[in-house]
């Protein structure tokens, strides 16, 4: 799994404004409603609800907020209905890109995705053009801080049945099966562990760096501006930026 830390957006998310944090919750609330339709309100009995939460609670929404979105979904059933896609695709220097979407309207999305890729020197591709480049995994970021001891914290993500244990520079990075994720986060939730980030994601196997500076700028715009699409909920990508 080396080189996912580098991949990560950590930093990109550390950098957010007040303005993409007000549209983060935006689709983090999109996400609680699609998972309370699919398993009711009640996170007792709903584990996907539960991620959703956990993966809410890491962005800072503030817990009246995911109250809120669980009960305007479980009093809304009837609302629009949201699909999800996935659309696979290059960007500058032939960096792999992976963009998850939510949507009422697919055909607004596929323009909007598509246009950003061709704008910003990549290219939309066919399902499975890129996707076999990355693993699905749970992943688990926790700060790193003097209250925490680095071995116990490596045994018990481990005996709750995590695949890896990293230490980074800033946090320790735990990383699941996707069907582990939920009681790996719900053993270390009970053990008091905060996360910066809880959630199943697309981690690639492999790396491509750029350095031509003109592909660079594009990149980071490319992924800004996919970032900053009302209907995207992820975008990952196989880009090694420098430390």
């Amino acid at each position: 799994m080396a080189g996912h830390s580098k991949w990560a957006n950590i930093k990109h998310r550390k950098e957010k404004t007040d303005a993409k944090k007000g549209k983060i919750f935006t689709k983090l609330g999109r996400e609680i409603a699609v998972v309370v339709k699919q398993g009711g309100p009640d996170p007792e009995s709903n584990s996907k609800l539960r991620d959703v939460i956990a993966k809410a609670k890491a962005a800072n929404m503030p817990s009246e907020s995911i109250m809120r979105s669980i009960k305007k979904a479980a009093g809304d059933m009837d609302a629009e209905n949201y699909e999800e896609i996935t659309y696979e695709g290059y960007g500058p220097g032939g960096v792999a890109v992976i963009v998850e979407a939510m949507t009422d309207n697919r055909n607004r999305t596929a323009g909007d995705v598509r246009h950003y890729f061709d704008k910003f020197g990549g290219n939309l591709g066919q399902t499975g053009c890129v996707s076999f480049l990355f693993n699905k995994k749970g992943v688990i970021l926790i700060e790193k801080n003097s209250s925490i001891n680095e071995d116990d914290l490596m045994m018990e993500a481990i005996d709750a049945g995590a695949e890896d244990f990293n230490s980074e520079d800033e946090y320790f990075e735990i990383l699941t099966d996707p069907n582990d994720f939920s009681a790996v986060r719900e053993a270390l939730e009970k053990k008091g562990y905060k996360f910066l980030e809880a959630g199943v994601q697309m981690v690639p196997t492999t790396t491509t760096k750029l350095t031509d500076p003109k592909q660079i700028e594009l990149m980071e715009k490319l992924i800004d501006n996919l970032e900053d699409l009302d209907d995207v909920q992820n975008v990952y990508h196989n880009w090694e930026q420098d430390e």
